[in-house]
């Protein structure tokens, strides 16, 4: 009933605040017998942690991860996986202001109008402080879809209106946005100085590629791959819209130009972007993220307290000034999530 658990087969549930003791998951129905250890986990948190450049969070977390069950000697013994990620640098005084006060732009105010209550200290569960469970459970997911010779990985298309040319992955390996166009990154790095500079924030669109899924992963009807794997970016906090293959550019083309014609080699073209009638067709999956600017801004805005009365308010604490890079290795988590239950249902029908 409370939205806090994904996947039908392989499933996970992640628990935790912002500034509670701790953020973590739980990984159900992973198989036995998974090489598995806390240094292939914690070298994706790694890539999502705060604290890694002057323009993210000055929040400085280890996010060292702590795995409680399910493994033993090195591999997965089919049992429930308990990851624990211990929060050790919460200021949660910085948010003393904002105990009765809603944040333009963040769960704030629908949390309380769902609620009656809720945990003001960095947005509690709302705070993108809970991808890190998602990430650490997406590691699990990754070992379960690689011996299938499924890879995926996030790069940045578009920053602040900036958007990059070229197919990835480019130069993305020499730039810390994970951008394919060289160019642009410098570019963006240059926007993005700006916004800090007026206490302003910036979106961006990630893009997600996925390299080697068979073809025949995804439901026919309610849970098409694609429609799972839109769900589940669209499950991210910062995520506004999710397109696939052409995606809305689909709209103003004729079928002839379209539909991907098909030949004894594959595939001639991919604007379906790997999924056909919500099932993977054997080409590269390639989705985009459109990720809105991070609400927590140092300018002043107009809001209202929890009584209805008009306020103005200049957010206080830690914040990035833009989701991308460290929303990357979220994604590519969400999707492996998806994969990977998919994987193993498509297991049950044809092993």
């Amino acid at each position: 009933m409370s939205g806090n658990t994904t996947g039908v087969v392989f499933r996970v549930t992640t628990w935790g605040e912002s500034h509670g003791e701790a953020v973590g998951a739980v990984v159900d129905g992973c198989p036995p017998g998974i090489a598995l250890a806390a240094e292939a986990i914690q070298r994706e948190l790694d890539r999502r942690k705060p604290g890694s450049d002057a323009l993210a969070s000055p929040r400085r977390e280890e996010d060292r991860v702590e795995i409680l069950s399910g493994v033993f000697e090195g591999r997965t013994t089919g049992t429930p996986i308990a990851l624990t990620i211990r929060n050790r640098d919460a200021a949660s005084a910085a948010y003393d202001d904002l105990k009765d006060v809603f944040r333009p732009g963040h769960g704030d105010f629908t949390y309380w109008k769902k609620y009656g209550h809720r945990d003001h200290r960095g947005g509690g569960r709302a705070s993108g402080r809970e991808t890190a469970a998602r990430v650490a459970a997406g590691a699990i997911a990754r070992r379960v879809i690689a011996p299938a010779g499924i890879t995926v990985a996030a790069f940045t298309r578009a920053l602040g209106g900036i958007v990059a040319k070229g197919d990835p992955p480019g130069d993305a390996d020499r730039n810390r946005l994970r951008c394919p166009d060289a160019a642009a990154a410098e570019r963006m790095e240059r926007r993005l100085a700006g916004a800090k500079r007026q206490g302003d924030t910036l979106g961006g669109v990630a893009e997600i590629c996925i390299h080697g899924c068979p073809p025949g992963l995804g439901e026919p009807v309610f849970d098409k791959l694609d429609a799972d794997l839109a769900c589940a970016l669209m499950g991210i906090g910062t995520v506004k819209g999710v397109e696939i293959g052409a995606g809305f550019a689909a709209a103003a083309m004729k079928g002839s130009r379209c539909n991907d014609p098909i030949g004894p080699a594959g595939f001639a073209s991919n604007h379906a972007g790997g999924v056909l009638a919500g099932i993977s067709n054997g080409e590269a999956i390639v989705l985009r993220a459109a990720c809105k600017p991070i609400p927590s801004i140092g300018r002043a805005q107009e809001t209202v307290d929890v009584r209805g009365n008009p306020a103005t308010l200049a957010v206080r604490g830690r914040h990035d000034v833009c989701v991308i890079p460290r929303i990357l290795p979220v994604c590519e988590a969400m999707v492996c999530l998806v994969l990977a239950d998919h994987l193993l249902r498509q297991k049950a029908i044809r092993p």
